[in-house]
């Protein structure tokens, strides 16, 4: 019987635990929805940006380019490390820890490397190999376009102060609930486009495109945080998701396994008190 009550406890202790992955699965789904509409609706003005900042950026004079796209010798470079403040999320979380450190060792490994990390879990872990220039995991109780604003203003003014000469921004892409993309991208400098010499702006400018432009790179660059985040956002929810779905249908087959190993246990434990009780009877008989 001490075995047949060990059963019956893991099944309980299997079934709570499904019913914990369930409703997990349930919430990040709830946030999913509202997560990917909000980075599918942002992404068509991001790329708009980007697309009128190059074809304005093309026309101007070397002379002219901005402040943020100046390219210096990289001795010093910050990788912004973007994760969850929350586990229970599959991969997502270690393939950021891994990107960081694979970029780190084969791209910049012979340059000063510092981290600003958003997000708890990748700073617990890499806090212990770099140097961290600042952790901030505030930012995703209000995850705002004016909040975020403020984080891109700071990098800025670390890339105008000199302090680092490359800013690179390490995230997760959402594609799908259950593919995310680890993305390494340039921040800072700016990267340089080249459009075809043919190619001819139907523009009227007021004020000019100089003007234009250094209103439009500061812009450009918050934008460009943002949409990271958000994207990271989605791709958590996304990727909790999939783990608890995957959690929910492991349970449920172990409590399934479970059930059987008790019902096979129990039948044999009747089996035998059954052959005990004929046993008697026919020692009684004799």
């Amino acid at each position: 019987m001490a075995n047949l009550k060990e059963l019956r406890s893991r099944i309980t202790s299997v079934s709570s635990t499904m019913q914990i992955t369930s409703a997990m699965k349930m919430v990040s789904a709830a946030k999913l929805s509202r997560a990917q509409d909000a980075i599918t609706q942002m992404r068509p003005y991001s790329e708009k940006l980007t697309q009128l900042l190059q074809d304005l950026s093309a026309t101007l004079d070397d002379d002219t380019s901005s402040k943020y796209a100046e390219e210096r010798e990289v001795k010093n470079v910050l990788m912004v490390a973007i994760s969850s403040n929350k586990g229970l999320a599959g991969a997502f979380n270690t393939n950021i820890v891994k990107a960081v450190k694979y970029k780190a060792k084969n791209d910049y490994d012979s340059k000063k490397i510092d981290l600003y990390t958003l997000g708890k879990k990748a700073n617990d872990v890499l806090k212990k190999d770099y140097e961290i220039y600042k952790n901030n995991n505030a930012i995703y109780d209000d995850l705002s376009f004016e909040n975020v604003s403020e984080i891109a203003e700071e990098l800025m003014q670390l890339f105008l102060d000199e302090k680092y000469d490359k800013i690179v921004l390490v995230y997760n892409q959402f594609k799908n609930a259950a593919t995310q993309i680890v993305q390494h991208e340039q921040f800072l400098p700016i990267e340089q486009f080249e459009t075809e010499e043919e190619k001819q702006l139907d523009y009227l400018f007021e004020p000019s495109k100089i003007e234009i432009v250094k209103e439009l790179i500061p812009k450009s660059l918050k934008m460009q945080l943002f949409k990271a985040l958000r994207d990271s956002f989605a791709s958590e929810h996304g990727a909790r998701m999939t783990a608890m779905h995957k959690a929910t249908d492991n349970a449920k087959e172990l409590r399934d396994d479970l059930k059987l190993s008790y019902n096979k246990a129990r039948q044999a434990s009747i089996t035998n008190e059954i052959l005990e009780i004929v046993g008697g009877a026919e020692a009684l008989n004799g």
